[in-house]
Formats: structure tokens, sequence, C-alpha cells
């Protein structure tokens, strides 16, 4: 079982709102995301429930926007770490793109850990230069 943190590349379709709980909604527009989380028992189990759409019970705010309409992961991302460093890479993300504050950070201090991105290109580059390899997707 590997232990990690990783990035989602997210494709947002249309501007939608999402409403992860009842008193939180987020505005997003059209365009590609990185959401950084961690799983620190079974990084691959974690993944396969981010890729699987149906059947799945929302308990993170990444859950409610994977299960909007027109919106999709495209790519994925993976570095073996402590949790710690999920906080790292999303300081480091904030230099690179625009947070949507306070998404999926509930449990610490940071400012967001979903970032909009202007490419998909750029998105890569910075997740590759912070280390973490790429991950080929089920559906690929």
């Amino acid at each position: 079982m590997v232990k990690g943190v990783y990035v989602l590349a997210i494709y947002v379709n249309k501007s939608l709102n999402v409403k992860v709980c009842a008193q939180k909604n987020f505005s997003l527009e059209e365009g590609f995301y990185a959401y950084i989380g961690s799983a620190q028992k079974n990084l691959e189990k974690r993944l396969m429930r981010h890729f699987t759409r149906t059947n799945k019970k929302c308990f993170w705010h990444i859950d409610r926007l994977l299960a909007a309409d027109g919106v999709s992961v495209v790519k994925a991302f993976y570095k073996e770490a402590e949790k710690s460093e999920e906080c790292r890479t999303a300081q480091s993300l904030g230099f690179a793109a625009f947070p949507v504050d306070v998404f999926g950070c509930s449990d610490c201090g940071c400012r967001s850990h979903l970032f909009h991105f202007s490419s998909l290109s750029l998105l890569e580059n910075a997740c590759l230069e912070l280390g973490f390899k790429p991950i080929v997707l089920p559906c690929q």
C-alpha cells in the first residue's frame, strides 16, 4: 500500500455553483483546476474513489465537485510523501494559480486546496516541477 499526496487535474466545462454543505457554496468558472489531497493508508484506493462517478457517498468538498455535471478528472499526479506535503503543495500551487478560497482545507490552515489554472499545460508543469509523477487514469 502506497501512502502519499495527489493532485487531480479537473476540467469544468461550464461555469457552475457547487454546494458542498449547508452553508458553503462555491462559484467556479469554466477551466482547469488542480485539487490537492492525501491518502496516508491506501493512495490507489483513494484515487479510484475519485475516478468513480456513481454510487459513492460524498464525504469531502471534492466529492461534491466531482459529482457535478460537466466536471471530469482529466489527469492525476502523485508523490509518495507524508500528509504535511499536502499543505506544502497547496502553498506552492498558490503561487502558480488562483485559489478557490477555503475549498478542501477545512482540516488545515491553508487558503485552499483547489486552484484555477489558465491552461492544462501550466497545471501539468507545476505538478512535475514539484516532483509529482503522472498516473494513467482507468479510462485512458
